[in-house]
């Protein structure tokens, strides 16, 4: 009878002891959230600064990266400049180029200017290689409505591989007031359709608000699906759809639940990078080093 009671016991308590271990390995695999924070060369643009100088800006005012466009890029190789010697300033800098804004046609319809957008993909990614950087946003300029989101997906898929062949891998960009992709539904059914391990979404504050997304989506991320997110804030004061780039603010000005879009990144654990990406011409006036320092708190007030 002890023997049977004995084991009738310890069935009993197995499941429970099976639950508590998987709740610690759980628990001992979440890993915290690493953040670096970048600065967008759009949010000091109004200064005309030339690129080297908006490099040691961000270093100065304490950044980890900067996000360039490759608008700017080039304007400095035109300069007689080269790759090495941007490369060089970076270094010198201690600041890498996490990222680039780029405007390839690549998801368009018309076969003609898709393939012309993967030609310019690939020298840009290129360029961005020689760089050392590793990223390159990747959004839907060029296309009609309405987008058929599974051909979108197969384009990302060959983006992707091009994207690995040169090192620097394409963020799936959306912009919510571009009405054929505006949507993070969109953008995670295209990431989705692509069905591919490096697919990756770059998302922003300001384009979640403005397309209509919300920030409830996020929620269904996978930590691995996003490298990269634009922070900034946007007001109350400008109807949703009336809003433009210039009317985004520095991060905890407006009334985007930023606390609640922290914690739901602090949940996703690996390394996320942060990018102040504004285009406001009220910073534009400003001393372009208090821009970028002020910014620069003000997401560290809530990652």
């Amino acid at each position: 009878m002890t023997s049977r009671r004995t084991l009738l016991k310890s069935l009993t308590l197995a499941p429970l002891a099976f639950s508590a271990s998987t709740v610690f390995a759980k628990t001992e695999e979440v890993k915290e959230t690493k953040f670096i924070f970048s600065l967008n060369t759009s949010t000091i643009r109004g200064q005309k600064l030339p690129l080297p100088e908006m490099i040691e800006i961000a270093a100065r005012a304490g950044y980890d990266g900067i996000e360039p466009w490759i608008m700017e890029i080039d304007a400095y190789l035109q300069s007689g400049k080269t790759l090495a010697d941007l490369k060089k300033h970076l270094t010198d800098a201690g600041i890498i180029a996490v990222d680039a804004i780029g405007f390839a046609p690549w998801m368009a319809q018309d076969s003609e200017k898709s393939k012309g957008g993967f030609a310019q993909m690939e020298k840009e990614m290129g360029m961005l290689s020689a760089l050392g950087c590793k990223r390159i946003a990747a959004p839907a300029i060029g296309t009609d409505n309405p987008i058929d989101l599974l051909i979108a997906g197969e384009k990302y898929a060959q983006l992707l591989d091009l994207g690995r062949k040169t090192g620097v891998m394409p963020q799936l960009e959306f912009w919510g007031a571009f009405p054929q992709f505006h949507h993070l539904g969109q953008a995670l059914a295209v990431a989705a359709a692509a069905n591919d391990s490096d697919a990756k979404i770059l998302a922003d504050i300001y384009h979640l608000f403005r397309g209509g997304s919300g920030f409830e989506g996020l929620n269904l991320i996978n930590s691995n699906a996003i490298d990269i997110f634009h922070l900034n804030d946007f007001t109350d004061q400008i109807p949703r759809l009336e809003q433009q780039d210039k009317d985004r603010v520095f991060p905890g000005d407006g009334v985007a639940p930023l606390k609640e879009v922290a914690e739901t990144f602090k949940a996703m654990g690996g390394t996320k990078i942060l990018s102040l990406e504004l285009f406001n011409p009220t910073y534009y006036a400003m001393d372009a080093f208090e821009v970028a320092k002020t910014g620069l708190g003000k997401m560290k007030q809530f990652f």
